[in-house]
């Protein structure tokens, strides 16, 4: 054990074993294995979805759907401050989904980005996005940069 480094070890008692059942009646966990006795969740697969009620007609289906909601037609946006695109551009570059992805200011597949104010830009860059905050078209402009919304906007 030359490798040994006390500082890279857990804690005491951070790592337990696990509680094996089910490994014969001198174990305390024999026999039902801590399932108690009969039942369906003492069977295999035995388990039932949230809400069920014993076959009872469930109290979300019971009561009327009232109301509208939004949820499905929502559009959620990956907001980029234009802070973080003064620090990660130079000049004359064009800003949309692509460089901002491949800049690493977009994490994940989000088909909808927003650029919102927060800081400062000097550099003047070509914005090609789906939604802009007033306050940054203001600064970028002023900066001597442009702004092409690319989404048609609904209201």
């Amino acid at each position: 054990m030359a490798d040994y480094n006390p500082i890279l070890t857990a804690p005491y008692g951070a790592n337990k074993k696990d509680r094996r059942v089910g490994r014969g009646s001198s174990s305390g966990r024999g026999s039902t294995a801590g399932r108690g006795n009969k039942g369906q969740q003492s069977r295999s697969g035995g388990k039932v979805y949230i809400g069920f009620e014993g076959g009872q007609m469930p109290l979300f289906r019971r009561i009327a759907q009232r109301g509208f909601s939004n949820y499905p037609f929502k559009k959620e946006y990956a907001c980029v401050n234009v802070a973080d695109i003064n620090a990660k551009y130079s000049d004359g570059e064009t800003v949309n989904k692509e460089t901002l992805a491949a800049k690493g200011l977009l994490k994940g597949v989000n088909p909808l980005v927003k650029i919102l104010g927060n800081g400062e830009i000097t550099k003047k860059l070509s914005f090609n996005v789906d939604k802009i905050s007033a306050s940054a078209k203001d600064k970028i402009e002023k900066a001597g940069g442009s702004v092409t919304l690319t989404a048609e906007k609904k209201d």
